[in-house]
């Protein structure tokens, strides 16, 4: 019997779309050192975070929604988001940028289909560098942001702890 054939499909995040985002998130909080968040949240808590990213300006919140056959049922593969780099004004022209995917939807391409459409996004808002910080070992999503034109900038040597263990985090950045 064949599979059923769906298609990705990209677009700005919304309110509905909390709850997963929430889910996905958490997964990696509990499972895994790619966020160094400890506890998890409620939908409610990340509300601040959802509505920090707008539809329009330099702080986007892109969706990935598979759609099953039909068109009816949508399901939440992953986002990417860029957000403030920095608090202080003069860093306002650098963001920091960011990828999760749901457990299941990595080797899929989705994660190059949300940055394609985060940085069509970004086109002629007033930004000069993006950066990511990503906790080693993580071959994926170096290679991802390594496929987008980031460069390798440098380490912090075990800035985080989390499951019991010190993390390094690599930094990279990309030019806008």
């Amino acid at each position: 019997m064949p599979s059923a054939r769906t298609e990705v499909q990209v677009r700005p995040g919304v309110e509905s779309d909390l709850e997963a985002l929430t889910d996905i998130y958490n997964h990696y909080v509990r499972e895994t050192p790619i966020t160094f968040d400890t506890a998890v949240f409620t939908p409610e808590e990340r509300r601040p975070w959802l509505l920090s990213h707008p539809e329009d300006g330099p702080y986007r919140l892109m969706v990935a929604v598979e759609s099953g056959p039909g068109g009816n049922s949508q399901r939440i593969l992953g986002y990417a988001t860029s957000s403030g780099f920095r608090a202080k004004p003069a860093y306002a022209t650098s963001v920091e940028v960011t990828v999760y995917l749901a457990p299941d939807a990595g080797r899929r391409g989705v994660g190059t289909l949300l940055y394609e459409a985060l940085f069509e996004a970004l086109e002629g808002e007033d930004l000069h560098r993006a950066y990511a910080g990503i906790a080693l070992p993580n071959e994926a999503s170096t290679r991802l942001h390594e496929r987008f034109g980031f460069r390798y900038v440098g380490t912090y040597r075990e800035v985080g702890r989390k499951f019991g263990r010190y993390w390094d985090v690599a930094w990279y950045e990309k030019e806008l």
